[in-house]
């Protein structure tokens, strides 16, 4: 597993992040056996939410029992300040922790959004001075994502951003344009920069799913590791959070040591294989 500095945390974060949508079921052995073999192929950063079904329940004790070796990031989609601080403490209590290393502002898709979890910041921003947490950030899905993110580092003084990095996305001129500026600005604030969708392909588009991401996601390790190889050879980008599907994971795990940089001629030869796919976003789209 190649580990790389997650901007100004300053940690060495694995390249592919445990995404804990997967646990969001609640199967504990389940869980515990895909933790464990998460670990073992050297992933040491995990991101959770308190949306993810169950996750924080079942993976609470085992990140308690390991800790010490873990950069946990959690998230908050409330706006009022009170219930934002309520939902960090019970986040700390559910994962047996005293502290997170990142707390994000999770799902902040477009600037009126952004606008709304102004009071929000604040708690953020004064959870990071009193060591509650040691780092604040800001994720999001949709074609707007970049842009709300791009306003969002000029607002605030953020320590990571979440975005959508993939071939697909890249091919969509407005869409590159606006990630890409992101990213400049990411890169000259030493922002920490994670990646999500990296596995992404098509909507369902009305076919019954049969992986549990609400998004059909590539199933073929090729496949998979094209798709991260991309996404990790974009400047900027530190980390890929693994999709929401265990089954997935192991597949991707399985291949990451393979996950060398891409050149300039592959990546647009992929960004050209994968323009025909539909887009993802928006979520839900058909």
């Amino acid at each position: 597993m190649e580990y790389r500095r997650l901007g100004r945390t300053n940690h060495l974060s694995s390249v592919v992040i445990l995404g804990a949508a997967a646990y969001w079921d609640g199967n504990a052995a389940e869980t515990e056996s895909s933790f464990n073999e998460a670990l073992a192929a050297g992933v040491n950063h995990i991101d959770v939410a308190p949306q993810y079904g169950d996750a924080q329940r079942v993976l609470g004790p085992l990140i308690g029992a390991r800790r010490e070796e873990l950069f946990i990031a959690c998230k908050t989609l409330r706006h009022n300040p009170d219930g934002v601080r309520a939902q960090l403490e019970e986040s700390l209590t559910l994962l047996h922790c005293d502290a997170f290393d990142l707390y994000q502002l999770h799902a902040v898709t477009d600037l009126e959004e952004l606008d709304a979890r102004s009071g929000a910041v604040e708690v953020l921003l004064a959870a990071r001075e009193e060591g509650v947490v040691s780092a604040i950030g800001i994720t999001g899905h949709n074609m707007t994502t970049p842009a709300a993110q791009l306003e969002a580092l000029r607002r605030y003084d953020l320590d990571t951003i979440m975005f959508p990095v993939n071939a697909r996305l890249w091919a969509d001129l407005e869409y590159r344009r606006d990630a890409e500026a992101l990213l400049e600005l990411a890169i000259g604030r030493d922002c920490g920069v994670m990646a999500i969708k990296t596995g992404a392909a098509r909507p369902w588009a009305g076919r019954t799913p049969d992986r549990d991401t609400w998004y059909e996601p590539y199933g073929d390790a090729d496949d998979l590791l094209a798709g991260l190889r991309f996404t990790l050879s974009t400047p900027g980008v530190q980390a890929a959070c693994s999709p929401g599907d265990r089954g997935i994971l192991r597949t991707l795990l399985s291949r990451v040591d393979d996950a060398t940089s891409m050149s300039d001629d592959e990546r647009a030869a992929l960004m050209a294989e994968r323009a025909s796919e539909r887009l993802i976003f928006p979520m839900g789209s058909a």
